[in-house]
């Protein structure tokens, strides 16, 4: 089988590298559920000046996700959430360089109105624009303003994520799109003005259906990662999956980065996090994420994991340290991109930008540029 071709979008991905960026944390505690850690308000200021940061430091992209409500605890976790996709339109205007990508949940909003948001960023950002397709949440979160379908189950939920973007994709192209499906109608239905460059499209389904729904319509896939060579599984059967339809997709991971001045440092970091978990925030993310109360409390996989408090995997040591660990990532599982997490992004942005990143690039440069999909 030949090698398929990552559609073009200015990403070092469109010709061999890797595309690095970060995870703007819009809402309070980052991904760190934790009291011992730096404080992380999730307002518009820290995530403006992360933007700004990674844009100086070279890095590729900056995604919003989309939250409504939190998990509670001691440090009320997420209980404060930005909306994504004002303040990707916010960070576009103060950036000229990083891609900004923003959040939908295809439950929430009409495909008509999501388009027309999108586009309107497109313009804004100057064509650095991007969409975090989310075809479901937590039920709870959902059913506070009374939004979660009774009769939407999980494979359902991938059939509308179908309807909704096709109808997006052809509002973005074509003078008047007419769609009946399942789930939604849409009668000579008009959008303009329409993004100048199509807008980068990018999920987490892994699911069987959510890897099919993610191969037929979307540039990339985020993976959970963890270790290598289980990214390496994970980022080949995407890939495969893609090509199976005539398709190439990039893959990318998250890492939360944890930096020190030696390894030991880090480590005590690590460790401080730890005994300042915050027990009541994980016993709210159980129950949003479907735990029955009888099952909060219990030890699980789940738990344990949890307890080291980083919502994400993660790497923490030296600069040095940190490039070494990367570098094996990318080496071996063959995946296309990472969007970083920091404990500190004021701080760690700067510090990866200038001791880590430039390793990487010379060990997996890009090509050379070619045009970008229109």
């Amino acid at each position: 089988m030949s090698e398929l071709e990552h559609t073009p979008f200015g990403l070092p991905s469109d010709t061999g590298g890797k595309d690095l960026g970060v995870f703007l944390p819009i809402a309070n505690g980052g991904w760190i559920m934790s009291k011992n850690k730096p404080e992380i308000d999730g307002s518009y200021d820290y995530c403006r000046s992360s933007a700004v940061l990674a844009e100086q430091h070279g890095l590729d992209f900056a995604m919003a996700m989309a939250k409504f409500r939190g998990y509670g605890g001691e440090t009320r976790h997420w209980g404060e959430q930005l909306d994504s996709f004002l303040t990707v339109a916010g960070i576009a205007e103060a950036t000229s360089k990083v891609k900004v990508w923003g959040t939908i949940h295809t439950l929430l909003q009409n495909p008509a109105v999501a388009a027309k948001m999108v586009a309107t960023l497109d313009q804004i950002s100057h064509g650095r624009s991007g969409l975090n397709v989310v075809t479901g949440s937590y039920r709870g979160e959902f059913d506070q303003m009374g939004a979660w379908p009774e009769n939407v189950g999980h494979d359902q939920r991938y059939d509308l994520a179908h309807e909704w973007i096709r109808a997006i994709k052809g509002l973005w192209s074509e003078d008047s799109v007419t769609q009946h499906g399942d789930y939604f109608h849409l009668e000579d239905c008009q959008s303009w003005p329409k993004p100048a460059t199509r807008p980068f499209l990018v999920c987490a389904g892994t699911s069987k259906q959510g890897m099919a729904f993610t191969s037929a319509e979307m540039d990339a896939i985020f993976l959970y990662g963890g270790q290598h060579e289980k990214l390496k599984r994970e980022s080949e059967a995407a890939k495969a999956d893609a090509a199976a339809v005539g398709r190439s997709i990039r893959t990318y991971s998250m890492m939360t980065v944890v930096f020190g001045e030696s390894d030991a440092e880090a480590e005590e970091k690590v460790q401080a996090i730890r005994e300042g978990f915050d027990e009541g925030a994980l016993a709210g993310m159980m129950r949003a994420y479907g735990f029955l109360d009888s099952e909060v409390g219990k030890e699980n996989d789940f738990t344990r994991k949890a307890r080291s408090g980083f919502m994400a995997p993660h790497v923490a040591g030296s600069p040095e340290t940190v490039l070494a660990y990367l570098t094996d990532l990318f080496e071996i599982s063959g995946s296309d991109g990472l969007m970083l997490i920091f404990d500190d992004y004021l701080k760690g942005i700067p510090t990866f930008g200038e001791k880590v990143l430039p390793a990487l690039r010379e060990r997996f440069p890009a090509g050379e540029k070619v045009t970008v999909h229109g």
